[in-house]
């Protein structure tokens, strides 16, 4: 395994050469959103200023341009996770619009009252109110995987959890609060075996790791763009051919149907059954060049170089008097995500102080409130990490922590 050249990506990211309140930038904050490098920049420029035209329906050289580069990022993204078929991966707004779809358009047909989602106390919001709101149409229940205090899932107690009425579990790969690093794979096994589906958030998971949704055992893979280097606005769901094939159509429009008749209509093949309208073409080539991107500096060298600076970040940040680091212990069972508190400073200060020197992380509950209530606070202060950060930026956010210290005692 080659190792990252960690200074040469550095600097195919422009924005990590700005300053902030006269300082440069120490950008922690990329499990909110991750930085785009130039090929990416490249890609969205170049379509359009060269190839801007809708897909699938012109016929002139500029649509064609589109539709190539638009079903290319489709097959960039499918070999990314594993998938065995391309037209299994339909392109959403995000990880949130995976969801939400797969709670409208597998659920509203396939469960009933008295039936049950299995979730977990790690979970996004995301991952949350789309089950609460199926669970008020239909009067299914929802159950939970409780956390011990590490952050980490309590297993003990899952096949008591998984009844004959568990329809779907849903779960994180990674945490976005903690960086705790889910058992998908056991989870899955499990709940398969009990007779249900499962559905795994991969907006943290397809950053930090290599991806197979196969091996994971997943019938639902949700991920998000622009955690990866890619734009907002555009992710995907991948889902099992037989599972798409089945499902209704989520929204009605152009390009999703095959016939429109007077009284019915009827669909396209799947993944465009699901992609109603003009879809985010620039979001999906930018995609496409993130993955690219991504693919050839290696995610084995990725996640080599995340560990190191992990590892040297909770060493840092432990010599810190007052700071309490929450999450795994260890290293084997958390990403590349610190989440802490420090002594009597609300996070919202300390992300404010470390502003004024440069350095952003985020401060809140993170879209996490069952976390943050789990734990008995409100919030917390989270630095995380990515392929361009240094143990240089761990210094500044040590630096950082210790005027905030010399401020709040």
């Amino acid at each position: 395994m080659h190792r990252l050249d960690v200074g040469r990506v550095r600097a195919e990211f422009p924005t990590l050469a700005e300053t902030v309140n006269g300082r440069p930038l120490v950008y922690l904050d990329s499990a909110a959103t991750s930085q785009k490098p130039q090929p990416v920049l490249d890609a969205l420029d170049a379509y359009w200023v060269h190839d801007n035209a809708n897909v699938h329906r012109g016929i002139h050289e500029l649509s064609r341009r589109a539709t190539e580069a638009y079903e290319g990022a489709r097959l960039e993204l499918a070999r990314w996770i594993g998938a065995s078929d391309a037209a299994e991966v339909v392109f959403t707004t995000g990880t949130t619009g995976a969801i939400n779809l797969v709670a409208h358009a597998w659920g509203l047909d396939n469960v009933r009252e008295g039936d049950e989602i299995l979730l977990t106390v790690l979970e996004h919001h995301s991952n949350i109110v789309p089950w609460q709101l199926l669970a008020r149409r239909t009067g299914a229940r929802l159950r939970y995987i409780e956390i011990d205090d590490q952050g980490r899932l309590i297993l003990d107690g899952l096949d008591h959890l998984l009844t004959e009425r568990t329809r779907l579990v849903a779960l994180g790969q990674v945490s976005n609060a903690l960086g705790t690093v889910n058992p998908v794979k056991e989870v899955a096994a499990r709940a398969r075996a009990a007779g249900a589906l499962v559905l795994v958030d991969g907006a943290q998971g397809a950053v930090h790791s290599r991806v197979d949704v196969h091996e994971l055992g997943a019938d639902f893979y949700a991920l998000s763009g622009h955690k990866m280097c890619g734009p907002t606005g555009i992710g995907a769901l991948w889902a099992r051919r037989e599972l798409l094939d089945s499902m209704s159509p989520w929204q009605g429009g152009g390009e999703m149907i095959h016939t429109v008749e007077r009284d019915m209509s009827s669909w396209a093949p799947v993944p465009h059954k699901f992609e109603a309208g003009t879809p985010n073409i620039a979001g999906a080539v930018g995609l496409g060049a993130a993955v690219e991107y991504l693919s050839a500096l290696g995610m084995d060298a990725i996640v080599e170089h995340e560990r190191d600076v992990l590892r040297y970040a909770l060493e840092g940040l432990a010599a810190v008097t007052g700071v309490r680091v929450y999450g795994p212990e260890s290293l084997d069972e958390r990403s590349a995500v610190v989440s802490f508190t420090m002594g009597d400073a609300h996070p919202h200060d300390i992300s404010t102080i470390l502003d004024s020197q440069g350095v952003a992380i985020r401060a809140g509950h993170h879209c996490a409130q069952l976390v943050m209530k789990h734990f008995g606070i409100s919030a917390t202060a989270r630095a995380s990490f990515y392929l361009y950060n240094t143990r240089a930026d761990v210094d500044r956010l040590v630096e950082g922590l210790e005027a905030v210290r010399t401020i709040f005692g």
